[in-house]
């Protein structure tokens, strides 16, 4: 993973730096600690200029600094992993292949090409020396942030990053939209002196859209978030980029249960194990969920496997047991998401090398006040007020452990059950429980200083809620247990699992379900297929710039395009049925799989909101809704 960034001046009377500031240029460092480089490309004689600037997380194969410039001045920066679709030996570094692979392209067919064969998530910036071009995209999930600002002068830059810093006043960041390629002509716009974009889109190669509508509807969506100099223009050649999913099978059968109500919400009304394993019992369901986990192993194999391991690769040798650190962490609540994610993960990281489950927890206000009404523990009450998670638990001993309860979240209690179930599956594994507990003090203070410049530009109450929870998980700061007594510990992982992608495929929310009672599966499938086509720029963007703020990279197994392919092709029946009560019908695949790799109790625990599983959401206002902008994000001193 890195972080990247460019700027783009025409004419300009300005130093080309000081279009990216010094703050810009320390939020790329936070996602790219291994390696930082900068490169001006000028051509004077067509006025205009380019920075490129380049931060390197080291995950797979050779250490490579970026920006990478070749002998023909074509210029690459890469945020991204390739996990399918072009190969990457083992010891070889997906930025330089591709770049290699981008060298050979002579049309823009080609270029469109090699981008609809990549399978992972990508964020890029290109400069193409010979045609004076300038090419950017992220993937068709946008699962790797980009960003862009305009400059509303004339002599103006237009830049491009990963990350950004919260301004109250001039040209605001937004997110570059996950819809396509776009290509900026430099040499035109040069003479012209003034910006101009061509999109290239994705298109199902299955689809009987015309390309003319696409293009309509595309540019027409992302015009509106453009400034009105800013044309955007359709490729003349009407080239379109490959979507690597197939589409959504809108199938509805009479047999599924058009409306609730139907016969088997009669018969079933346990919430129980018992009951799934009633349903594995069909023949038919019990194939379909066979084929699920086999695409969802192969998908979470990828992203485990395609990492550096220094012992396999530097010195040959292999760590003492006790020495071994963990190189995967999973974003771990218990629920059925994140279990099937760990005991799938189980199966492919190496034996002696633990797994990290970070589990965060916000604490519980009024129930600490009511725990700590005894006059003999008031000077505890206050110390864990007071001081931040790690000094509070440091200095508890057994007769104060008591205080700990503040952290009992319902996350909390759902994850040391599901740690228990993993540890029944395999106990010849470490896994490490990582306790990370965050005061209100603590939670005010790290937004200020971090978390409100990574949601920018994204606003709202539920923007907070989410983004600060996955920012303290991800940051892996709190407690392992260590023969029954807790011990600091920092997750050392650089890859960070997460289970986003399985709610909006897989009826999840609990909007799906009041939507169903609504519509029926024709509403159903509606509100599905609007899911995935705005999880860019609803969650990802997001997620990965507040993981990648701690110089660690968020892969999401329930994205892989395989996964996404093999659950479009399925009717919504065969996902979920909600007319099945809840802790069965959502997810309802989700959880048989669960079954089949060995889980229990957590194969029907209801689906909970990070944020109210953690309780961020309790902790500092009952009164806002989740689309409200969030007053706290706009606070700075």
């Amino acid at each position: 993973m890195c972080g990247i960034g460019c700027v783009v001046t025409l004419c300009s009377q300005h130093a080309i730096h000081d279009f990216f500031n010094e703050d810009i240029l320390w939020c790329l460092r936070r996602r790219g600690p291994d390696s930082s480089q900068q490169l001006i490309k000028t051509a004077s004689d067509l006025s205009y200029e380019c920075l490129f600037s380049g931060h390197v997380l080291h995950l797979r194969g050779l250490m490579t600094p970026q920006p990478l410039e070749d002998a023909n001045n074509n210029i690459f920066l890469w945020n991204g992993e390739i996990f399918n679709g072009v190969r990457v030996d083992d010891l070889e570094n997906d930025t330089e292949v591709l770049f290699r692979h981008l060298a050979l392209c002579s049309s823009e067919a080609d270029i469109l090409s090699l981008f609809s064969s990549l399978r992972g998530p990508w964020s890029f910036i290109y400069y193409q020396a010979s045609r004076h071009s300038l090419w950017f995209g992220r993937d068709y999930f946008g699962r790797r942030s980009l960003l862009w600002q305009f400059n509303n002068e004339v002599d103006g830059a237009f830049c491009l990053t990963s990350v950004s810093v919260y301004s109250k006043s001039g040209n605001q960041w937004q997110e570059v939209p996950a819809c396509g390629i776009f290509k900026i002509d430099l040499k035109a716009c040069a003479t012209t002196k003034s910006l101009s974009l061509t999109l290239f889109p994705w298109k199902y190669s299955c689809t009987e859209i015309a390309v003319d509508k696409i293009f309509v509807n595309v540019l027409d969506q992302v015009s509106k978030q453009l400034p009105n100099h800013i044309p955007l223009m359709m490729n003349e050649s009407k080239l379109c980029l490959r979507a690597p999913v197939i589409p959504l099978n809108k199938t509805v059968s009479e047999a599924s249960g058009e409306c609730p109500g139907t016969n088997i919400s009669n018969i079933i009304h346990t919430v129980s194990v018992e009951t799934l394993q009633g349903l594995l019992a069909e023949e038919h369901k019990k194939k379909l969920v066979h084929q699920f986990i086999d695409v969802l192993n192969e998908a979470v194999k990828r992203r485990v496997l395609s990492l550096f391991r220094d012992e396999d690769q530097k010195t040959r040798e292999v760590p003492s047991m006790s020495n071994r650190k963990a190189h995967v962490a999973v974003l771990f609540s218990g629920g059925i998401d994140s279990m099937v994610i760990a005991a799938l993960a189980d199966k492919h990281v190496p034996l002696g090398e633990p797994i990290d489950l970070l589990n965060v927890a916000f604490m519980i206000k009024e129930q600490a006040k009511q725990k700590c009404t005894d006059k003999k523990h008031t000077n505890q009450e206050v110390q864990l007020d007071l001081l931040c998670p790690q000094e509070s638990c440091k200095d508890l001993d057994g007769k104060t452990g008591v205080h700990l309860s503040c952290f009992d979240v319902p996350d909390r209690i759902t994850g040391r059950a599901g740690l228990k179930e993993l540890e029944a599956i395999n106990p010849s594994r470490t896994w490490n429980f990582v306790e990370i507990n965050v005061t209100l003090e603590e939670l005010k203070k790290m937004r200020q200083q971090r978390i409100n410049h990574l949601i920018y530009p994204l606003d709202t109450v539920l923007d907070d809620s989410i983004g600060c929870a996955i920012w303290f998980a991800s940051r892996g700061e709190g407690f392992i247990s260590n023969h029954g007594e807790l011990k600091p510990y920092k997750s050392p992982a650089k890859v960070v699992l997460t289970g986003m992608g399985a709610d909006e495929q897989l009826a999840g929310y609990s909007r799906h379900r009041v939507c169903f009672k609504k519509y029926g599966l024709e509403g159903l499938k509606k509100e599905l297929e609007m899911e995935l086509d705005r999880i860019s720029s609803r969650n990802l963007g997001r997620d990965d710039r507040i993981i990648g703020d701690h110089g660690k990279e968020a892969r999401f197994p329930f994205l892989d395009e395989d996964v996404v392919s093999f659950l479009n092709s399925l009717p919504i029946s065969e996902k979920a049925d909600l007319t099945l009560p809840r802790g069965i019908g959502e997810k309802l695949i989700l959880r048989l799989a669960g079954m089949e790799v060995g889980l229990t109790a957590s194969t029907v625990l209801p689906k909970r909101a990070v944020q109210f599983g953690s309780r961020i959401a309790k902790l500092e206002s009952n009164s806002e809704k989740a689309s409200d902008t969030c007053s706290r994000l706009k606070l700075f001193s």
